[in-house]
Parts: structure tokens; sequence; C-alpha cells
């Protein structure tokens, strides 16, 4: 919270600032402190803000726009026709045999 600085340390800072200001006026310099980060980190805010906005404009500026491009020429040459479909096979039934079954008696048709 306090970067590197450890409990010692603020206790320390504490008891010096009780001593130097007295215990009357450190409640006071507490919410002037207080209220200057307040400031500091809404000037911080409102200053990354409208640089963000700034280089947002500045992108947006530099973007060619479409009118800029000129239009597509259409090709020389047309695509041809495409060449005609193999024609299909004929779907087979599964259920139907494609060819009768020789028979099994040995005798030729």
């Amino acid at each position: 919270m306090f970067g590197s600085l450890g409990l010692p340390e603020i206790l320390f800072i504490l008891v010096v600032a009780l001593l130097v200001f007295g215990p009357r006026r450190l409640p006071e310099i507490g919410r002037t402190i207080g209220k200057a980060l307040g400031e500091f980190r809404r000037a911080t805010t409102d200053l990354k803000r409208s640089i963000d906005t700034e280089v947002t404009l500045e992108e947006v500026r530099q973007r060619p726009s479409a009118s800029t491009y000129p239009p597509p020429e259409k090709p020389a040459i047309e695509a041809a026709e495409p060449a005609e479909p193999a024609p299909e096979k004929p779907a087979v039934d599964p259920a139907e045999p494609a060819e009768p079954a020789p028979a099994e008696d040995g005798s030729s048709d």
C-alpha cells in the first residue's frame, strides 16, 4: 500500500508529525493532505483523458477516408462461365440390390 514503507516506518513518521504539529493540528493537516491528494488524482485523471482524446482525434485525422480512394475498376476480362458439372451417378438404394445374385446351384443361364 505504501510501497517499501513498513509498519515501523509509518509509526515513526506519525510520532514525529505528532511531536512537530501537536495533537490539535494533526487532524487538520490530515484533511488538508487528503484533499490535496484527491485534487492531484482528479487532475491526473483529467490530463490522461484529454491526452487520450487528442491521440484518438489525431488517429482519426490520419486515417484516409473512403473518398480519397479511387473507385474500384471493373475487370477487363470477364470470368468465363463455369464448366458444366460432371453427370452425377444415379443413387443406389441400399434396400434394393444393384444386380441379381447369381444362382448357387451351378447352372448357367
